[in-house]
């Protein structure tokens, strides 16, 4: 998913907005992680990144995206870049 959210509607407060942008995140995930994974791997990893824009995206954790669109909604932006990938992955254990 790579997408740009628009956070202004003429009928429809940003509140509302900011929500409907979190709910469609959330669901992407989860059908994204029920997808069959192929063999030798573990899970589904993704690869995030958020900003103003395309150009000036950060890298974050899948876990800290509802805390970073708070925090771009706060600082009063309008509109946001949003883009997660999805990757295999296997997991690493470490003996104890």
């Amino acid at each position: 998913m790579k997408k740009t959210f628009e956070l202004t509607h003429p009928k429809i407060k940003v509140a509302r907005m900011v929500e409907s942008v979190k709910h469609e995140v959330k669901k992407y995930i989860k059908r994204e992680r029920n997808k069959s994974l192929p063999e030798d791997t573990d899970y589904w990893d993704f690869d995030c990144k958020i900003g103003k824009s395309a150009a000036t995206a950060d890298v974050i954790h899948v876990t800290t995206i509802n805390q970073q669109v708070d925090t771009l909604v706060a600082e009063g932006v309008t509109s946001f870049y949003l883009e997660i990938l999805v990757k295999p992955a296997t997991r690493s254990f470490e003996e104890k």
